[in-house]
C-alpha cells in the first residue's frame, strides 16, 4: 500500500493498493469521527461493491444511508445534483456528518460539489474505483456538474478529506471503461517524462496510478485554484470536452481527451513547437494508452463549441500546447483564432 500526501487547503493522504474496499470503514476513520454518512455511488459501482463499503463501514461504527443514481455523463446534471441535496435533507446530515463517494468520475464530482454546497460544506471522502477518477479526478478537489451549453460549468473547489484507491476495482470494468482511463494516463505521459518511460517500458498499475497521483500531487500544491501552473491539466481537454458535447456524450471523456491530445499534438507540429520525430514519438505513446485517437469532428465544428468552454476568459482562451515531453505550455489566444491555430 502506498500513501501520497496532499498538502493544499485541505491535507489528505491519497492511499493506494489492493483490497482496500473492505477496509475502508478502519481508513475513513483516521480523518472522519463516527456520524452518520451518505455514501453516494450508481447504479453500476453499486451492484458491484457498496454492500462490502457499507459492512466496513459499519463495523467502524458508522450510520450509512445509500443514495444510488443512474451511472452515465447525462445524468451529471441539475436534477440529479437537486435529488442528491434533497436525500442529505431528508436524512438529516449535519454539518459533523460525511459523505462518501463510490465510483467513478461522474460520482466523485457529483458527491463532491454537493459536500461543497450542502450546509455551506461538509466531509467527504473519495473511493474512485476507475482508473480514469484514480489517477484524475479524485485528486486536487475539483467538483463540477454539466448544464446543456457545455460540460463543468457549475462546481466549487472542494478538498476531500481521503481518497481510497483500490486497483483492485479495475479489474472489474469493461475493457472500454478501462481504455478510457488511459485516455488521462496519455496526458500524464506528456505532461511527466516518468510517466512517459512507464508507458514506453511497461508498468504495473499500482505504480502507474501513484505516479499520476504523485504528478497531480505537486501540480495541486503549487496552484491549488488554477491561476497559473494547474492549468497544464487542462492539456489536450479544450478539444475533448467539445468532442464530448459534440457526440451527446457518447464519446466518454478519456477516449476524447485522446483525441484532443492528437489535435493539440499536430498543431505543435504544424506551428513549430515541436519536430516530426517528437510528434511520433508523443502520438505513438497515445496510440499505445488508447489506440485510436482520430477524430471525425471538423476543427471548425470543435472550435465553434470550444467558444463555450468554462476555461474562456472574455474573448481570450488559454491551449496547452506541446514542446516536448514534459514540456507543454499554456498559450493565450483570441478565442475566434483557435480554428485556425489547430487546423
Amino acid at each position: 500500500m502506498r500513501k501520497i500526501r496532499v498538502n493544499a487547503s485541505g491535507c489528505y493522504d491519497v492511499v493506494i493498493g489492493q483490497n482496500l474496499i473492505d477496509s475502508v470503514g478502519e481508513l475513513i476513520l483516521s480523518v472522519v469521527d463516527k456520524c452518520k454518512i451518505a455514501l453516494i455511488t450508481d447504479d453500476t459501482v453499486s451492484a458491484l461493491y457498496s454492500e462490502r463499503v457499507t459492512a466496513s463501514l459499519i463495523k467502524s461504527g458508522y450510520n450509512v444511508a445509500k443514495f444510488v443514481f443512474q451511472h452515465g455523463e447525462e445524468r451529471k446534471n441539475l436534477n440529479t445534483y437537486g435529488e442528491i441535496l434533497a436525500f442529505l435533507a431528508q436524512n438529516t446530515l449535519t454539518r459533523t456528518d460525511a459523505i462518501v463517494a463510490l465510483g467513478g468520475g461522474v460520482v466523485g464530482d457529483m458527491a463532491g460539489f454537493a459536500a461543497a454546497t450542502y450546509l455551506r460544506g461538509i466531509k467527504y471522502v473519495q473511493i474512485p474505483t476507475t482508473l480514469l477518477a484514480q489517477i484524475d479526478s479524485s485528486v486536487g478537489g475539483k467538483t463540477a456538474i454539466d448544464l446543456y451549453e457545455g460540460k463543468n460549468l457549475v462546481g466549487a473547489f472542494k478538498q476531500p478529506s481521503m481518497v481510497i484507491c483500490d486497483t483492485d476495482t479495475l479489474k472489474t470494468l469493461p475493457n472500454d471503461i478501462y481504455t478510457d482511463g488511459m485516455g488521462e494516463v496519455a496526458k500524464y505521459a506528456i505532461l511527466d517524462k516518468r510517466v512517459y518511460d512507464l508507458i514506453d517500458g511497461g508498468f504495473e498499475i499500482e505504480q502507474l496510478v501513484a505516479s499520476c497521483v504523485d504528478y497531480k500531487r505537486m501540480v495541486v500544491e503549487t496552484d491549488e485554484f488554477e491561476s497559473g501552473m494547474r492549468k497544464l491539466l487542462n492539456l489536450g481537454h479544450t478539444p475533448a470536452h467539445a468532442i464530448e458535447k459534440l457526440s451527446s456524450y457518447k464519446i466518454p471523456h478519456g477516449k476524447a481527451v485522446a483525441m484532443g491530445l492528437n489535435i493539440i499534438v499536430k498543431a505543435s507540429l504544424k506551428n513549430g513547437l515541436i519536430d516530426k520525430t517528437t510528434y511520433e514519438n508523443i502520438t505513438g505513446a497515445v496510440r499505445k494508452c488508447v489506440g485510436q485517437i482520430d477524430c471525425s469532428y471538423s476543427i471548425e465544428d470543435i472550435s465553434k463549441v470550444a467558444k463555450s468552454d468554462k476555461k474562456r476568459a472574455g474573448d481570450k482562451i488559454s491551449l496547452v500546447m506541446v514542446y516536448g515531453v514534459g514540456d507543454c505550455r499554456p498559450l493565450k489566444m483570441d478565442v475566434d483564432s483557435v480554428g485556425e491555430y489547430l487546423r
